[in-house]
């Protein structure tokens, strides 16, 4: 390969067509607190997204400590160790035990016959994850939250503009979370958004990402700071007008790869969950023992080639010293997700990717 190749790389629009955003941001000197452009994101993704209420953050992993403020979730909450560290952090920072289950060997989310052994007079709250945009069982996790009276918080940091059967997967749950970071699909340069059911959480949430203020003189409960700067809202104005044509590239990438790598023994394309509406967010594989070189062999070879995958997720969460005092993380009750872990590989896939690129990809995992 003559030029690097990473596992991503963010769309940008043409800088020509910002810099009249940033002559309004100069001309209004608004810059944060919910600007013109922060209102016009808010009501614009509302629209896009199929959803009624969103509040927009710096980023996912403050709208995910918020959204458990929000829901005054405590004590012990079921969530996935396979998934980016962020998930579970904000547990953490919550003062919340996190209760890792094992997920589900074809979709690599949650698996929802794992959650009821785990429940406990402490548990409070689930928070599955939408791993690479493919949609969890969300019917069987609610039937679960209902008969238990527990809060589902979606971590869908994967999932923008993912539909199932009867519109955005993110009208599941008591909330979903996304991200804007650079590496998904939509992006602000950083940033994040929840969505929410009702007006009564999405005021709770928007007092809580600006310090609890209400007014000028009142403050009713300990916040943060978690506003999305005016800079990074009219980015994500001007990205809405390119989501579908990226979103349209990456499937193009995704089919590219299914073709080449369906008759190569020992390589599995993970499936789609059922969702109607697919992103395209991540092209995971997993090296099977039939394969003959291990996944870390064949991670080597890709980048002794100027190709650079990831190991998406490797390790599990649970595998890391902050987690691993918790019984739920020890390994054997979670041989599943520790399989996945241990045969991952993520290609590279990103709108500008161009289809040779992809061909050269997938011929240097054929020939061995």
């Amino acid at each position: 390969m003559k030029k690097l190749t990473y596992v991503t790389q963010p769309y940008l629009p043409p800088l020509e067509e910002f810099l009249p955003f940033l002559e309004k941001i100069w001309g209004n000197k608004v810059l944060t607190n919910g600007g013109p452009f922060h209102q016009q994101l808010e009501e614009a993704l509302c629209e896009y997204l199929g959803v009624e209420y969103i509040s927009l953050f710096t980023n996912g992993t403050i709208a995910l400590v918020t959204a458990l403020q929000a829901l005054r979730v405590t004590g012990e909450v079921i969530t996935t160790p396979y998934s980016f560290v962020a998930t579970s952090h904000s547990l953490l920072w919550n003062g919340i035990k996190p209760v890792f289950v094992d997920i589900d060997p074809n979709t690599l989310n949650l698996d929802p016959e794992k959650i009821e052994a785990a429940i406990t007079p402490q548990t409070t709250a689930i928070m599955p994850v939408h791993c690479y945009g493919h949609p969890c069982d969300v019917d069987a996790i609610q039937k679960i939250a209902d008969n238990y009276n527990l809060k589902v918080v979606y971590d869908a940091a994967h999932a923008f503009g993912v539909k199932d059967d009867h519109g955005s997967i993110l009208r599941h749950g008591d909330v979903s979370v996304l991200s804007f970071h650079a590496t998904k699909v939509f992006n602000t340069f950083e940033g994040g958004a929840i969505v929410c059911r009702d007006a009564k959480t999405k005021q709770r949430v928007d007092q809580l990402k600006n310090f609890g203020i209400v007014d000028e003189s009142t403050v009713v409960a300990p916040g943060i700071n978690g506003k999305m700067s005016e800079f990074n809202a009219a980015f994500g104005v001007l990205q809405l007008k390119y989501i579908d044509q990226a979103l349209l590239l990456r499937k193009q990438v995704d089919a590219a790869y299914r073709d080449l790598l369906q008759s190569v023994k020992g390589i599995r394309c993970l499936n789609d969950a059922g969702e109607k509406v697919a992103n395209y967010s991540y092209f995971p594989i997993l090296v099977d023992t039939d394969y003959p070189i291990s996944r870390d062999d064949l991670c080597q070879r890709l980048k002794d080639n100027g190709i650079h995958p990831r190991r998406y997720f490797y390790p599990l969460i649970s595998d890391f010293p902050m987690y691993r005092g918790f019984l739920s993380a020890h390994r054997e009750n979670l041989p599943v997700a520790t399989a996945a872990a241990q045969q991952v590989l993520c290609l590279p896939i990103y709108p500008d990717l161009d289809i040779s690129v992809v061909g050269e990809i997938a011929r240097f995992i054929a020939v061995q």
